[in-house]
């Protein structure tokens, strides 16, 4: 990067607070990034292809304005924003845009940034709902479709040796995220859910090796910590769809509580599972994106009873909030997200079954609005505590 600083930290922040400026170098020495919009976007494959995958996000702190022209204001704000800020111009380095037939609101508005983007590539992963033997074999030929398109475009065929070398990569990465994440299992933390999710932003905005070179300074750093005295405070988990800005983990840990572990994007549900080696590189891919991504848009049939499927459905929630030592859950859900909406009542009714108490809060995709959560979220503290 052309910013030298000696602390890793003070790099995570400059990433951002100026989201895409490593991926705004890169296009300037002719590389080409291609921007994805969801945690089921094969990376792998985008890499192995010799561009640079750049995670699309919003922003909490910019009005959505020039979206709400095009798309209806009941799509989800997550992306709105997103779809806001790449017609602001804010993306224009993107030499494409790979969209996955994740939630409607994703899915629904592809179209929109195909037709009025003036982008070189762009290309829908029609990915199944379903997780059964035959949508598995579907969706493996969906990603040998992609894998074919995109080498179109990048001029040359990805080979199984690149696709297997960017697997390597990207399992590297993951497996350092994990290692992050031991530095929160200590009461209290050494390292703040803030941090984490500052850490996690960074590195979707940049190659795939910068990111493990970064964390990896952060783990340096976090190693230097002394471990903090005072009361203990609660032990909180927060689950939702996606959560790209640390500003709602800040309000949580603000109001006297430590964030140590998660169930969202970016976070455990995007960088937990690795990609394990096959043969045929499409063969992990494909039972990674499609059964170790745990959201709340895949539809699993109930077998057995309701307490049996929940315990199906949610067990990864249960094994966090026993490895961290979990004292309570949030749900944070943002309006019109029906994908996890729906999922609600169900996951209550898991975390119950932990003898956890939780708390369910609806919200928008904004700054602005993130103040009026703080009552609700101390007096759920303040039940923990008593």
């Amino acid at each position: 990067m052309t910013t030298q600083t000696s602390s890793a930290f003070a790099t995570v922040e400059q990433l951002n607070q100026n989201y895409g400026m490593r991926a705004r170098e890169l296009h300037a020495q002719g590389k080409k990034v291609i921007g994805y919009l969801c945690a089921l976007t094969p990376v792998e494959i985008i890499a192995a292809a010799g561009f640079i995958p750049m995670r699309v996000k919003g922003s909490v702190n910019e009005p959505i304005t020039k979206a709400d022209t095009q798309m209806e204001t009941i799509v989800c704000p997550v992306v709105r924003s997103c779809y806001d800020l790449t017609v602001k111009g804010s993306y224009d380095y993107l030499s494409g845009v790979i969209i996955p037939h994740a939630c409607d609101s994703i899915n629904r508005t592809y179209d929109i940034w195909k037709n009025t983007l003036d982008l070189p590539y762009t290309h829908m992963i029609n990915m199944p709902h379903a997780t059964d033997a035959s949508s598995l074999a579907f969706y493996k030929e969906i990603l040998k479709t992609f894998r074919k398109s995109l080498g179109k475009f990048a001029g040359k065929e990805i080979s199984d040796a690149a696709l297997a070398q960017s697997i390597q990569e990207y399992n590297q990465l993951r497996l350092k995220v994990r290692d992050l994440y031991e530095f929160r299992k200590s009461s209290p933390p050494l390292i703040s859910g803030a941090e984490v999710t500052k850490v996690l932003v960074a590195a979707m905005s940049i190659p795939v090796m910068e990111a493990v070179t970064l964390i990896d300074s952060i783990i340096a750093e976090v190693k230097t910590r002394q471990a903090a005295t005072g009361n203990r405070t609660p032990r909180i988990m927060v689950v939702g769809a996606d959560i790209d800005d640390a500003s709602f983990i800040n309000l949580v840990e603000t109001s006297g509580a430590s964030v140590v572990v998660d169930d969202l994007c970016p976070g455990t549900r995007e960088y937990w599972e690795i990609v394990e080696v096959t043969a045929d590189p499409v063969d992990g891919l494909a039972d990674r994106y499609l059964n170790g991504v745990k959201c709340g848009r895949t539809y699993r049939e109930q077998k057995g009873t309701y307490a049996e499927h929940l315990q199906d459905r949610y067990c990864h929630i249960g094994n966090f909030v026993k490895d961290f030592k979990v004292d309570g859950v949030i749900l944070f859900i943002y309006k019109y997200c029906d994908s996890f909406g729906f999922e609600v009542p169900a996951m209550k009714d898991y975390v119950k079954t932990l003898n956890k108490p939780v708390l369910y809060l609806e919200d928008e995709y904004s700054q602005a609005s993130m103040a009026r959560l703080k009552t609700r979220i101390q007096a759920f503290l303040e039940i923990l505590g008593s």
